[in-house]
């Protein structure tokens, strides 16, 4: 088969999970990231190649990047959660940190823990996509040289998003641009120039092409079957095309570059290609028109499993509630949603809040990562893997997560509480996305970005605010309570409340009111009480429980 009939791809998961939204430290250079491409091979018997283990990270990291601990342990955790765990692997390690009881212990565990030496460069050098260029923010768009610019959309496909992480017209563009320097980054070291390049009869392992598989995958004649991109590479068809030799094993660099251009096209199952083909779900209700705007899309009719993708946008005063197939193991975006109730009570695969205000989120287990950016006066109850904001205001996260919750720049007033709420599937979807109850970071944030470690832009909700958090829907399942239970100083606070709410009934009992003041009494209980409703936005949210007429 010729190659034409090949259609390779930039994966859209290294990007939308694994590219930290937030410049990179400077020594993820080029320049320093080839410097540590040949210091890994010349130590592979320290534990640096072909596996990268966590101490040796920590040594190239901190010691030779002059990064700090918790941030050379942030990226090799964020590359470590991309890689193929099953759920019980995961919760396993959860189990060995919960009963660690001093940090010399976690190390030790730690210790244990390696990466893919190729692919983690790799995952190093995307860390670049966020990187604030003066150029870029000049112009408004970085500058490909023509021979690597992917075809552009037409103005009228032009991605709704600013956001690359979500953009695949960036994915692609970065890789395109930078395809070269990421080639030999896997180059070995005798392969490359005295100034670190490669030359035209420079040879790429297969070890080398199984790494770049990372990111870029492909399928042949447009079949549903989705390849590694190695796989195709190495299929005997393509071995003219890619530049494969069975004689010395290798790929010809010169030969495998020219063949991933000309075969690269647009992800047929990133964001993009999702908004503009996907299937249209109606999943809000029609109330009083204000929900002509909103649209939601979703490709897990056309998607393999590991592909899929729902987009949420411009719900408007609505209550939202699904536990859906469709949301199981999806990367979910919701954008631009507003003085809304979204309940999404199905395991996912990550989760992004954009550009949203004045709503509640409810979640069910996020896989990988939780992200917000540029929100407002938003509730956020979930258990996640990751949880990350940036530029975000007045919001409050009730949270259950095994790492610590990123602080990236931007954010003000930023309130973090105890994961306060339970559905029947909760403990469920818990153990199908491995993610347990201890250890608990909740309330122990990292500030990561470059205005310092400035802590006042976060507090602790004072347990004299605290609430639980019910879900008004009946679901099949077991779980009858919050997994893990709440923090003492909570669990106190709610048990005084309880106290107070007994002596103020008692109080009524033993007033002994007549028949006419008890219903005096209880109309003025009501009048108070709606006034709170109202002022609070919560009849808001009762109101949109009830359904529409069915003529309607």
């Amino acid at each position: 088969m010729d190659q034409s009939g090949v259609l390779l791809w930039v994966k859209a998961e290294p990007f939308l999970v694994g590219a930290l939204q937030e410049p990179p430290p400077s020594k993820f250079s080029l320049h320093y990231l080839r410097k540590i491409a040949t210091y890994v091979r010349t130590r592979a018997t320290e534990g640096a190649y072909p596996h990268l283990y966590w101490p040796t990270w920590r040594h190239i990291a901190c010691g030779k990047l002059q990064l700090a601990k918790d941030l050379a342990w942030l990226y090799f955790e964020i590359f470590d959660n991309l890689s193929v765990r099953t759920p019980e692997e995961r919760l396993e390690w959860s189990e060995i940190l919960s009963n660690c009881t001093t940090e010399d212990e976690v190390e030790k565990q730690r210790s244990q823990l390696y990466v893919d030496t190729l692919q983690f460069l790799l995952f190093l050098y995307i860390q670049q996509l966020n990187r604030i260029s003066l150029r870029t923010s000049l112009i408004g768009e970085e500058w490909p040289s023509r021979r690597s610019r992917p075809q552009s959309p037409s103005p009228n496909e032009r991605p709704s998003c600013h956001n690359k992480n979500w953009n695949d017209y960036s994915h692609q563009a970065f890789v395109c641009n930078h395809l070269s320097e990421l080639l030999e980054l896997l180059l070995d070291p005798e392969q490359l120039t005295s100034s670190f390049h490669s030359t035209h009869s420079s040879l790429l392992s297969r070890d080398a092409v199984t790494a770049l598989s990372f990111l870029i995958e492909g399928t042949v004649s447009r079949a549903k079957k989705v390849y590694p991109l190695h796989q195709l590479a190495l299929w005997q068809p393509l071995h003219v095309a890619s530049g494969f030799s069975k004689s010395s094993k290798t790929f010809s660099l010169y030969k495998l570059e020219a063949w991933l251009r000309a075969s690269l096209t647009t992800n047929p199952f990133g964001p993009s290609a999702c908004l503009k083909s996907g299937k249209k779900l109606a999943w809000t209700h029609q109330v009083e028109g204000s929900t002509k705007r909103a649209k939601i899309a979703c490709n897990a009719h056309m998607a393999p499993r590991l592909h899929r993708i729902v987009v949420m946008s411009q719900v408007y005063k609505q209550t939202l509630a699904k536990s859906s197939e469709t949301l199981v193991g999806a990367h979910v975006r919701a954008h631009r949603c507003s003085e809304s109730f979204i309940y999404l009570l199905s395991p996912l695969r990550s989760m992004t809040i954009e550009k949203c205000r004045n709503s509640t989120f409810v979640l069910g287990p996020v896989e990988t990562t939780l992200h917000l950016h540029d929100c407002e006066n938003l509730k956020v109850i979930a258990v996640c893997h990751r949880l990350s904001i940036s530029s975000t205001t007045s919001c409050t996260f009730h949270i259950m997560t095994p790492s610590r919750p990123l602080i990236l720049s931007g954010n003000q007033t930023v309130t973090f509480a105890p994961f306060h709420t339970h559905y029947p599937m909760l403990e469920d979807h818990m153990a199908r996305t491995g993610l347990a109850t201890v250890p608990n970071y909740w309330d122990n944030p990292m500030v990561v970005c470059k205005e310092g470690s400035d802590t006042r832009v976060f507090q602790l909700l004072p347990p004299s605010e605290f609430y639980i958090f019910v879900i008004p829907f009946e679901m099949e399942g077991d779980t009858a309570e919050i997994p893990g239970g709440l923090p003492s100083a909570y669990q106190k606070a709610l048990a005084q409340r309880e106290e107070s709410i007994h002596t103020w009934q008692k109080t009524v009992k033993e007033a002994r009111l007549t028949k006419e003041q008890r219903k005096q009494f209880q109309a003025l209980v009501e009048n108070k009480f709606y006034e709170w409703l109202v002022s609070t936005g919560h009849r808001q949210q009762l109101d949109s429980l009830v359904p529409a007429p069915a003529a309607s």
